[in-house]
């Protein structure tokens, strides 16, 4: 009987490591079409704006609204638009570019503090205090606004910037969002050691605290800042002077005369007021522009559990 020798069995080779191929993109054409469709909404209005900037009178009653006129003059509108009643559309572009920017910082950095202060101390009435918050985001600005001219016609800051710039320092919203942001963003073990080290409440709010909650006060100070330089009811009422009118009035005022004052020079005011919206749009483009990666930063918080 004989027997055979079988080779030793050998370990099986490792299968090769799968490759995890990535995934086909889906494609929603609804999605696509509601995408497309938003875009337009917010995009037409703009391109409207830009079109009816390169035309005179005549083009902007006359022509097709969505495309230019055979003759543009959008330089001779800019340049009327800066000269027009000895160049008041300068002094209205920095005086919304002072009342909007001090209101912005203002507002960001008051909403920061009490957001953080609520967000990471505990004293009594806090909650009661925070609620009070909430419900004053539900109050309407327009409905504070005959109650706060009655209160600054008293302490003698009627048709003064101060009226424009206090109140918006305000911003019961941006308190709201920073209290949310500072929960997650500031660690309490961070502050701990800040505190073990010897380091005061103020120096931590404003070495330690203030940079971790940078991304949210960007968003406080954008919202503040386009919130401000859109401003019309409040300048409205509590400014007299052309000299401080942000340009939101000023424009509404020349507006005014080329409806009410007919043929001759007033009717060239129409093109000088649609030249001067395009022109105050362009500041808020500028800032987003800059200040959108302090806030894209921001976007990512909290993705991370510690």
């Amino acid at each position: 009987m004989t027997t055979t020798l079988q080779p030793p069995a050998t370990a099986a080779a490792p299968a090769a490591p799968r490759r995890h191929r990535p995934a086909a993109r889906r494609r929603s054409t609804p999605l696509t079409i509601a995408m497309l469709a938003a875009l337009a909404y917010f995009l037409l209005p703009l391109f409207w704006l830009l079109v009816a900037s390169t035309k005179g009178t005549q083009d902007l009653i006359n022509s097709f609204g969505l495309w230019f006129s055979d003759a543009p003059q959008l330089l001779a509108n800019i340049k009327a638009t800066f000269t027009q009643d000895d160049g008041v559309f300068v002094d209205w572009l920095l005086n919304t570019a002072v009342y909007a920017v001090v209101s912005a910082v203002g507002a960001a950095l008051l909403a920061a503090a009490a957001g953080y202060g609520f967000a990471k101390f505990r004293f009594r009435g806090d909650r009661a205090a925070f609620n009070l918050v909430l419900g004053a985001i539900m109050v309407p600005a327009t409905a504070l606004a005959i109650p706060t001219y009655l209160l600054f016609a008293k302490v003698g800051l009627v048709n003064t910037p101060w009226a424009i710039i206090l109140p918006s320092l305000v911003n019961p919203f941006g308190l709201y969002l920073m209290r949310i942001y500072a929960a997650d963003a500031v660690p309490d073990s961070l502050l701990e050691a800040a505190r073990i080290d010897g380091a005061g409440e103020a120096r931590i709010f404003f070495r330690i605290a203030l940079r971790l909650l940078a991304p949210g006060l960007v968003t406080v100070l954008l919202f503040t800042l386009v919130a401000t330089w859109n401003n019309y009811f409040l300048p409205l009422i509590m400014l007299n002077d052309p000299q401080l009118y942000p340009i939101t009035v000023g424009l509404s005022s020349w507006a005014a005369q080329a409806q009410n004052g007919g043929g001759g020079a007033s009717s060239d005011m129409l093109p000088l007021v649609v030249t001067g919206s395009l022109i105050s749009i362009v500041p808020l483009v500028i800032a987003f522009l800059l200040l959108q990666r302090y806030w894209q930063s921001g976007l990512a918080t909290g993705g991370v559990k510690q």
